[in-house]
């Protein structure tokens, strides 16, 4: 392993060397105005030949890399090899495959077209897409383009990042868990892989010696772990099967930081161990924070194997070559499901959101039949934020789960405030003191970094000790400049019996996630309440009448602790920040014919494993658990359940998987009233409303009842073909992307196979079929239907029996009974008498009865 640690630092200095040649090369000594435009920047360029994903079927054969650098490239045993003394080796040695004869011919025609200039190939993608990045002027670029070989070229842009008790929640100790054997089978044999911010290999989550039970790598994944000095040899096992990391984009841009961004596959953020650990953490893991215990962790399908791709960093965020280039891999090394908590920063352009390489990059993963997962988007709750488009995706919102942490303050004056923190309680009333009246003599009383607590040096400890330290959590808390760390450290410094956390009444709308904290303490939340507090605190103070100076602290309180959970009924809910349907078709915000998001998933306050050098949240620097929010912790939810589906049905194609989740998806709260979605950003309790389709999906993810769906609705990749050749003068761009021809295809996104019905336009009438395939037993279903507002509608055969295995197809009749341009929403409900039930969502935007135009 020395060899391939050198082997890697050398590939390292030589790739630093290139670019600081390349662009004093390019780029020169710039004085005229217009000297940008021959400014260098990556492009990813598309060749119209197949890649090798077309030629094969699966299993996946490994591959040699061709990439430069990002991971491993050398022809030894040693660099290739996947070291680990619990399970055998597994070396791949350099071959003569398809994947090196195509970076061959990659680097022929750049030689070619760019004879005697300056360029810097960085990736040759092969497997999924036949193209490669590359590192040139706009002017090379267009002569790229102008060949008749190269079917597409497009800038390369960036993108960004968008569990103890969610199992119990979603009821899978009882019920999908036991349907596999119980937790310690549920999800083996498959392979997540995660493209994210990397994984610390160190965490008992991922470790593979917990359980006795035999536990072999399956054979259809051929990956390999990279090996550096931060993500040693044995860093990978039976569960953290594979490991690499992608970052060329990023370092061609000058913004790596390898001391911090660790040029590995450890994850130097946090959000990827998360994310990792909630789609396939181990089971029963002890979740302790500051000194608590909040219970045991446990991944979705504990038993599945990981494999990590990082693509995405704390610096910088990340580049969609990077991720193509980890998605193509993840593709290679034959994983079974693709997770991406990530979203792209702006709506892609031209014809159509979907045409992008990303997305177009994950159509070929489908056609080799990984299901695909991605975050919402944390953009919400406007409508058409959802920044996940294509229908190929399984797009997934985030919803709170019924557990809260909460915590309050009780006044001397009987006024009891509610707040956060995971902090315990006092077991007694104590004196308030602000930091404000508890300064030394040589500090002013305006210092507002003094009011923030993060330094006991201006603060007089003979005034705090023994009482609750009242400090100001202002902006720049909100900013990461101050730090709930810091002040429970002054006050530890101080010996207060605990801190109270005022909000600056400048802060707005902002939502705090319960944070860690040592000592007893609260975080009051509202502004408003903050005023109460203060004016409490302010009326019972005594003042000597000629200095003005304190001379008593009059006010009490005592703290309710907050690390115990409380539960709640009115749960799901749709969190204000998950983001929203419609599918914006375009960058002119035209709405598609594609229900966005599928599904949501638990994704608020989510307790999952945390790197060691995670510094993406401050307050759980050093700890081994974090509680995180948003769509990002929602995808892994889905990703691991979706590995349970494809354990029991190793079959079902992808779209099939998604069928599964989504007809048998939860429609009401616990208490059987519908699930309601947060409205605003402010007050988001205070503005909320049933939600629609377009807020949730088909629904909450129902874990027990997607492995028995009873019918699924299938399509395939020659479907989502047609569907783009359906897309208004797209046929040149299909033809570029993947080099088919449309000649005759055509189909609109309401005609897709897919489990819920979405019209932008609904212009008088239409007819749409669906075709449901039974996967359970013969059985007769009856349908039942609820028309959209402003719709009329007739869904036959009323009554039908399908055998195992067979299919039915139903014809769906709408009319539109009004003119109105406002969304609304209906359902399609197949009832068994095998207690199976199937809904088909109907959403319809615009509905026009006659041409106002003519009239």
């Amino acid at each position: 392993m020395k060899s391939f640690n050198l082997e890697k630092r050398m590939e390292g200095i030589v790739l630093i060397m290139a670019i600081v040649v390349f662009g004093v090369l390019i780029g020169g000594i710039r004085c005229q105005e217009d000297a940008d435009t021959s400014a260098a920047g990556v492009f990813m360029v598309t060749l119209k030949q197949a890649p090798s994903a077309f030629h094969n079927s699966r299993p996946h054969k490994a591959k040699k890399p061709s990439h430069p650098f990002g991971y491993p490239s050398s022809t030894s045993g040693g660099a290739n090899t996947l070291e680990n003394p619990s399970f055998r080796n597994i070396t791949r040695k350099g071959r003569r495959n398809y994947g090196s004869r195509i970076a061959r011919v990659h680097d022929s025609l750049l030689r070619r077209v760019l004879k005697g200039e300056k360029y810097l190939k960085l990736y040759s993608y092969h497997y999924l897409i036949n193209g490669f990045a590359v590192l040139v002027t706009p002017q090379q670029a267009q002569k790229l383009s102008s060949r008749r070989e190269v079917a597409n070229v497009v800038p390369d842009y960036s993108v960004r990042t968008a569990t103890t008790h969610t199992p119990q929640f979603l009821g899978l100790p009882q019920g999908a868990w036991l349907q596999e054997g119980g937790y310690e089978t549920a999800g083996e044999g498959i392979v997540i892989g995660l493209i994210d911010t990397g994984i610390d290999p160190t965490h008992v989550s991922f470790a593979d010696g917990l359980s006795e039970n035999h536990y072999p790598v399956p054979e259809h994944f051929t990956g390999i772990c990279e090996v550096t000095r931060d993500f040693p040899s044995g860093s990978c096992n039976r569960k953290l099967v594979g490991a690499r990391h992608f970052a060329a984009s990023a370092i061609t841009r000058g913004i790596f930081n390898a001391s911090q961004d660790y040029a590995s596959p450890f994850d130097g953020d946090g959000h990827g161990t998360h994310t990792a650990s909630i789609a396939a953490g181990n089971h029963g893991i002890p979740v302790v924070v500051a000194g608590h215990h909040y219970g045991n962790a446990s991944g979705m399908a504990p038993r599945s194997h990981i494999a990590v791709y990082k693509a995405l960093y704390k610096s910088f965020g990340g580049f969609a070559a990077d991720v193509v280039a980890a998605i193509d891999q993840a593709a290679q090394d034959g994983v079974d499901v693709i997770s991406l908590s990530i979203t792209p920063n702006r709506r892609p352009p031209g014809i159509a959101t979907f045409f992008n390489p990303i997305d177009m990059a994950l159509l070929s993963a489908f056609k080799t039949g990984i299901f695909v997962v991605q975050a919402a988007g944390n953009t919400g709750p406007s409508p058409k934020s959802v920044s996940s488009f294509s229908p190929w995706i399984f797009t997934v919102g985030a919803a709170a789960h019924d557990r809260m942490y909460s915590n309050s303050i009780l006044l001397g004056n009987n006024i009891s405030i509610p707040g956060v923190g995971l902090a315990p309680g006092t077991d007694d009333g104590y004196t308030l003191v602000s930091a404000t009246d508890a300064l030394n003599d040589s500090e002013t009383p305006t210092d507002e970094y003094v009011n923030e607590c993060q330094d006991s040096s201006g603060l007089n400890q003979t005034i705090i000790q023994g009482n609750l330290l009242i400090c100001s959590y202002s902006i720049k808390f909100v900013l990461g400049q101050s730090t709930i760390n810091n002040a429970i450290q002054t006050a530890r410094n101080l010996s207060a019996a605990g801190v109270v956390f005022s909000m600056d009444p400048f802060i707005i709308g902002f939502q705090l996630n319960p944070v860690p904290m040592s000592l007893p303490g609260i975080i009051i939340p509202s502004a408003n309440d903050s005023k109460i507090l203060l004016r409490y605190y302010n009326s019972s103070l005594e003042r000597d009448p000629v200095s003005k100076k304190i001379i008593k602290f009059g006010a009490v309180a005592c703290i309710a602790g907050g690390v115990e959970a409380n539960y709640s009924n009115s749960a799901p809910k749709i969190m204000y920040y998950s983001a929203r349907g419609p599918d914006p078709e375009d960058n002119f915000l035209q709405d598609a014919d594609i229900l966005k998001p599928n599904l949501v998933a638990p994704g608020n306050f989510i307790w999952a494993a945390w790197s060691a050098g995670g510094t993406d949240s401050v307050e759980f620097l050093g700890e081994d658990f974090a509680m995180m929010s948003g769509t990002s912790m929602a995808a892994p939810h889905i990703a691991g359940l979706a590995a349970l589906i494809k354990q029991k049905f190793p079959d079902f194609s992808p779209s099939a998987i998604g069928s599964a989740l989504s007809t048998t998806a939860s429609l009401h709260d616990k208490d059987g009233g519908p699930i309601m979605a947060q409205r605003a950003y402010a007050n988001p309790d205070l503005n909320q409303s049933p939600a629609t389709p377009f807020d949730m999906g088909s629904g909450f993810v129902n874990a027990t009842a997607a492995l028995d769906p009873g019918l699924i609705f299938d399509l395939g990749y020659e479907d989502y073909m047609s569907f783009l050749c359906g897309i208004n003068g797209s046929a040149p761009v299909v033809l570029n992307y993947t080099g088919t021809n449309c000649g005759a295809m055509n189909v609109s996104g309401a005609d897709l196979n897919l489990p819920s019905i979405t019209l932008a336009n609904l212009n008088r009438s239409r007819v749409i079929q669906r075709t449901v395939t039974n996967v359970g037993r013969n059985e007769s279903y009856s349908v039942g239907w609820s028309a959209p507002y402003g719709v009329s509608m007739k869904v036959t055969p009323a009554h039908f029996f399908i055998a195992s295995g067979e299919k039915q197809v139903l014809t769906v009749f709408l009319n539109s009974t009004m003119n109105s341009s406002i969304a609304s929403f209906g359902r399609i409900g197949l009832f068994g008498d095998q207690s199976h039930v199937a809904n088909i969502h109907l959403s319809v935007v615009v509905k026009i009865t006659y041409n106002t135009t003519s009239s």
